[in-house]
């Protein structure tokens, strides 16, 4: 079954946009009945997926799944981390450059009681390392992959997500996760005179500590650029560092709405800004492709990756060697789709 979709979707590559070269389920038949927060890296072997899947999202059955891809097609979903006794979260894959793969996640029956795990891999994901807890306080990066500084700094995107404040902090190793430094949080600014909010839309004058899941981007390793999820604001947050990730702005709206919902971008090799995002306020879907040529300050929509009822959120991008775009997402809690894109044909 698993053979006959992904044939079939490979065989309608004509009826797709522009650009779009695979457009697939990674899963026909799940051991499971929900899966979320899908997260990728390219090895040396090929793709992996990560996803936390099971009965229901906080249920204590609910345990990190890996996807392996092997000569376009997908492995059958395995177990890598559950049994806890708690729920697991949001995993992130972020493959070295000595090849060594890093699984962070989260265990913990809410986001105010998350304590953050990683994992290691060195033969491209077949094998995992016992867990380690990180330090008290260090939950890793969030929801989107971190980003390598020319110094050996990885720079973590993570999140402060208490009952009634939410912010962004920042996390750096610079020993492949064995030792930490935390950044202060990241604030929201209100700024209600933004032209392109709705008359009488106040949303943003209230809960200043309202962003979390950064995901972040850098052009020489100082000036490194942030978007990210906001809580009542309706629209994605900016925040920009001028030295390596320590010190931020204050958050701010751009133009892109946010329903609160998960978004990730990558700075492309040719030096655009591609992002994946929830274009609405409220709903999340649609699920849009944008691009940005002058560093994050304005974005063209490019492509809709769904636009019927239901829900597709949390997406990851990444781009591979080869210069392609590999996109990931939840479809409706019940599968995660894997949508490939050529940037040059967008």
């Amino acid at each position: 079954m698993r053979v006959l979709i992904a044939i079939l979707l490979m065989s309608c590559t004509s009826l797709f946009p522009s650009g779009v070269l695979v457009e697939e389920f990674l899963f026909a038949d799940p051991p499971f009945d929900s899966c979320h927060a899908s997260t990728l890296t390219e090895t040396s072997r090929g793709l992996i997926v990560a996803y936390f899947a099971g009965s229901q999202e906080g249920n204590n059955d609910i345990a990190i799944y890996l996807s392996k891809q092997k000569e376009n097609q997908w492995d059958e979903p395995e177990k890598v981390v559950g049994d806890l006794g708690a729920p697991t979260w949001n995993p992130v894959l972020f493959s070295m450059p000595s090849g060594e793969v890093l699984l962070f996640y989260k265990a913990g029956y809410d986001p105010t009681r998350w304590s953050g795990f990683l994992t290691r891999s060195h033969d491209s994901g077949c094998n995992w390392s016992v867990p380690e807890i990180l330090p008290p306080g260090i939950l890793g990066p969030i929801k989107n992959k971190p980003i390598l500084l020319e110094d050996g700094t990885l720079l973590c995107g993570s999140s402060i997500q208490s009952y009634l404040i939410w912010g962004c902090s920042f996390e750096r190793t610079q020993d492949g996760g064995r030792t930490w430094e935390r950044s202060p949080p990241v604030c929201y600014q209100k700024l209600p005179e933004y032209p392109f909010y709705a008359s009488g839309d106040t949303r943003n004058t209230d809960h200043p500590l309202g962003v979390i899941q950064p995901t972040l981007w850098t052009e020489d390793g100082r000036h490194i650029t942030m978007l990210c999820r906001s809580r009542r604001v309706g629209y994605i947050c900016k925040a920009t560092s001028t030295d390596g990730g320590k010190t931020w702005t204050e958050a701010y709206p751009i133009s892109l709405p946010n329903p609160n919902s998960g978004i990730d971008a990558v700075r492309m090799k040719d030096g655009r800004i591609a992002l994946v995002y929830n274009d609405s306020k409220s709903e999340r879907t649609p699920l849009n492709l944008a691009l940005s040529s002058d560093g994050g300050e304005s974005w063209e929509m490019v492509l809709v990756l769904e636009d019927d009822k239901g829900s597709f959120s949390y997406p990851a991008i990444i781009q591979t060697a080869d210069g392609l775009l590999h996109m990931t997402y939840t479809w409706n809690r019940t599968n995660i789709k894997h949508v490939v894109v050529d940037p040059n044909k967008l």
